[in-house]
């Protein structure tokens, strides 16, 4: 076993994501076959002493052949409407599947309005972790029958990362239909696999680009490696490759591509905050305001504000922009965008004193706030 594995092998807590085009059929369908396999694998290392956490996608491939659909829809309604069929035959699938071995299945629907409210977060993640606790193995999804463009991770290799954070896993493995990062398009000559990924450098000769089967999955190459990039930087190690070699790569066999963690542990909610939300709008600052809130972490005050543009309520995600345009930060704030104007450039005591207590706090919290770099 090669050295740099061996994080691989001693985890304890592993989230295993399996993508579309992995356990389904290219006309739409479970293969019974390939999901039996996970499954068995999956059963192997829970045998073993460890905890997994899996994070599934397929509710909406699962879901074409039910409706007579030959391939996966582009609005989001009929999605939806995929995925409500799809996953209960997915879930039906896995209950059946562990049940033989003895093993219990939990369902965990999440969109990114679950995780990045503050009252909800810990919720999901009490949930995951009782779960676990009481032997059960959660089976993650996005909630496709009722996210709405606006939160919605778009991704399950994304969600994945943001799960594994989530629960503290010591672990990532992202499976594919391909047995891991190549520096071109593996389906040409000339082209290698990347056993190990360390930093960004190692990426610069890569060429990503290939997606997965047409027509069923959402994700690619490119979504795969973003995930590795927010699990690593959040010092959670990340194997990707083929579901076929899901036992090696579990095992700690030099399979696939290994991305070394390279950062520590952060604040899951702001992970999720700078990860998997969308700017509803945008707030601009002054000089001063961008160095209390980048450099000082302070909250954004009223008084340190120029204008703002979009649509937005209280509690939505906007981004913060400095006097070039650039954004700086995100956070979640504190008035409606049709409130904002008339309190730009004064200060809170003189908004409290003016039109109430209501008035005298922040546009955004340092709590609900992430700078991004």
């Amino acid at each position: 076993m090669s050295s740099s594995r061996e994080a691989v092998a001693s985890a304890q807590r592993v989230v295993v994501k399996v993508g579309s085009s992995s356990i389904t059929t290219t006309e739409g369908g479970i293969d019974s076959d390939r999901v039996g396999a996970l499954i068995d694998v999956i059963a192997q290392q829970r045998s073993a002493g460890r905890q997994i956490v899996l994070v599934s996608s397929g509710a909406i491939a699962a879901g074409l052949a039910p409706l007579g659909l030959s391939r996966r829809p582009r609005d989001l309604a009929t999605q939806q409407a995929a995925a409500s069929v799809g996953q209960g035959l997915l879930m039906h699938r896995y209950n059946e599947g562990f049940a033989a071995l003895g093993l219990t299945v939990g369902q965990v629907l999440l969109t990114v309005d679950d995780v990045v409210r503050r009252a909800h977060y810990r919720n999901a993640q009490r949930t995951l972790y009782r779960l676990l606790e009481l032997g059960i193995l959660p089976v993650v999804n996005e909630n496709d029958t009722v996210a709405t463009d606006e939160i919605r991770f778009g991704d399950n290799d994304r969600l994945a990362a943001l799960v594994a954070h989530l629960v503290h896993a010591d672990l990532l493995v992202l499976l594919s239909d391909v047995e891991g990062l190549y520096d071109g398009d593996p389906a040409r000559d000339g082209t290698a696999l990347l056993s190990d990924v360390r930093s960004e450098e190692d990426l610069g000769r890569v060429a990503i680009g290939r997606a997965g089967r047409a027509g069923v999955g959402t994700g690619g190459m490119v979504t795969k490696v973003d995930a590795a990039r927010i699990a690593t930087s959040a010092g959670i190690p990340v194997v990707l490759t083929a579901a076929s070699l899901a036992a090696d790569a579990l095992s700690g066999a030099a399979v696939g591509t290994y991305f070394h963690a390279t950062g520590e542990r952060t604040a899951t909610r702001l992970l999720w905050l700078a990860h998997a939300t969308t700017p509803q709008g945008r707030v601009y600052l002054d000089a001063g305001a961008v160095r209390a809130v980048v450099d000082r972490r302070m909250s954004l005050l009223p008084a340190g504000v120029t204008r703002v543009e979009g649509h937005f309520e209280a509690g939505e995600p906007v981004d913060l922009l400095d006097e070039n345009g650039n954004a700086v930060a995100r956070g979640l704030v504190n008035f409606d965008a049709s409130e904002l104007p008339g309190l730009l450039g004064r200060s809170t005591r003189e908004l409290g004193k003016e039109m109430g207590p209501a008035y005298e706090r922040e546009v955004v919290h340092r709590d609900d706030l992430v700078i991004l770099r």
